[in-house]
């Protein structure tokens, strides 16, 4: 679940009905029922839900299979008729809703038009962005889509820097695109969407901590966080991205100077009981790191959400995971729980 500052919180306890809040209390019970029993129990419905507006990326980081361009999977656009249709199935149970997954979410034409009925079913809704597209139309119309939360997506403070990884990204229309939404907010006198900037911390930023505090506070965004890196190679790190502060890294470096993960691998995981992803093409797979839709539970093509939720191949997965999380290629480079700090 995301992390509030007290006016989003206001805004987040806003979007409550009894309904949801009996369905999350359900999904909260099976946890930790699960962890007493030590097997899988499954209560409610999902609290929340990432929805992936596209595979499509403007921008080529290096860690990024879609800037990368390396999914096996197609690449393609969220169709706005089934999103409703998916909505409409599973609004009144579910609270929080992630306009992202892969990709550049503004690169779907219609994409704040569904925003905009997400937000009529009373869902909180959030999108992760890397801004270059937020000119000052399209930042108006997000501010009146009722969009809840917008992250931005900002790994430098100057263009040298920024580049290193937001590759063939453009630091000015970040900035110029977050300044937009300000903009917008205080003419429209909107207190959505809460606006942060997201900081992805590797070697060739780490300096530059505390100058992105300073910039969020020139362009008068709401919050900065520092969230730490996924390599995949950690143990070779071949783009050189692992940061020398281990504040800030997935990873802690062994005496032979490898690196492993600092999660320790618990036979559990609350986004198994709580979310799931579903892929533009309606694919239903596990969480934000099976990137490449490779663990497929469903198709919403073929079968409802709430049957998916509950079929034989969630229970399978849910069972493996509380016996052997580990041999579960997903989870061997997860961060949950260390992956984001807000300053």
């Amino acid at each position: 679940m995301p992390r509030f500052n007290v006016n989003d919180s206001v805004n987040f306890l806003s979007k409550l009905t009894w309904r949801r809040l009996l369905n999350a209390g359900k999904v909260f019970s099976s946890y930790y029922a699960s962890i007493l029993l030590n097997k899988p129990v499954q209560w409610g419905l999902p609290v929340s839900v990432s929805f992936e507006p596209t595979t499509s990326c403007n921008l080529r980081c290096p860690e990024c299979p879609s800037g990368l361009r390396e999914f096996t999977r197609p690449t393609g656009m969220l169709k706005d008729d089934f999103f409703r249709q998916t909505i409409d199935d599973i609004h009144k149970d579910l609270l929080y809703l992630i306009f992202y997954f892969q990709g550049e979410p503004y690169l779907n034409r219609d994409f704040l038009d569904m925003v905009k009925y997400a937000s009529t079913k009373g869902l909180y809704t959030a999108t992760s962005t890397n801004a270059h597209y937020l000119t000052d139309d399209v930042a108006r119309k997000t501010v009146e889509s009722g969009l809840d939360r917008l992250i931005i997506s900002i790994d430098g403070t100057t263009q040298e820097v920024y580049k290193q990884y937001r590759v063939g990204g453009n630091i000015n229309k970040v900035i110029e695109g977050a300044q937009n939404i300000v903009k917008w907010k205080k003419e429209l006198k909107s207190k959505t969407p809460f606006v942060f900037f997201q900081f992805l911390v590797v070697k060739p930023n780490e300096h530059q901590l505390e100058d992105i505090k300073k910039l969020a506070k020139e362009v008068g965004v709401d919050e900065v966080r520092f969230k730490t890196a996924q390599i995949y190679d950690y143990e070779n790190d071949p783009n050189g991205l692992i940061p020398g502060n281990e504040k800030f890294s997935r990873y802690k470096k062994t005496a032979d100077g490898k690196h492993i993960p600092k999660n320790k691998f618990t036979n559990r995981c609350w986004k198994l009981w709580h979310a799931n992803v579903i892929t533009w093409d309606g694919l239903v797979v596990p969480c934000c790191f099976d990137k490449d839709a490779s663990h497929r539970l469903g198709n919403l093509k073929l079968q409802s959400f709430k049957d998916i939720w509950k079929n034989n191949n969630y229970r399978q997965f849910r069972k493996e995971l509380m016996t052997s999380r580990k041999n579960i290629d997903i989870c061997s480079n997860c961060s949950e729980g260390i992956s984001v700090w807000k300053e």
